[in-house]
């Protein structure tokens, strides 16, 4: 779990600082077109950095600091989800989908697998 976690956490810092600092590379290298407000999608990193930065230090203790890795979950799933929607609307290319692969997709099975340790270990807490 903590290696899961400090993996996430260096991820996200440098994700976030690419988009940060190379707001338009990500769109050249797929092919999109720019946006034309850059300063949105470096707000997205701005938030994707600031998350490795919870990962960092739910590291330590991720069983005590579970409600962080919980709030990543929700959003490695809602991102997807709100991909799919704005790609099924015509409003996103497929291209875009490439983002999710690192940011969110490789990232579903272990912190589901946390999770499901911090119910595990808190149920039979509770029953002892």
């Amino acid at each position: 779990m903590k290696l899961t976690l400090k993996l996430a956490a260096i991820y996200n810092v440098l994700w976030g600082a690419w988009v940060v600092l190379f707001p338009d590379h990500f769109f050249d290298l797929v092919g999109m077109n720019p946006l034309n407000h850059p300063m949105v999608w470096q707000g997205m990193g701005m938030v994707i950095g600031v998350y490795g930065l919870g990962y960092w230090w739910a590291s330590y203790d991720p069983m005590r600091h579970w409600p962080i890795v919980a709030v990543g979950f929700l959003g490695k799933i809602f991102g997807p989800l709100g991909f799919l929607f704005n790609y099924l609307q015509d409003i996103v290319p497929f291209e875009f989908i490439y983002t999710l692969i690192t940011n969110d997709f490789i990232w579903w099975v272990p912190f589901y697998l946390i999770l499901r340790k911090v119910h595990i270990e808190y149920k039979w807490k509770l029953t002892e």
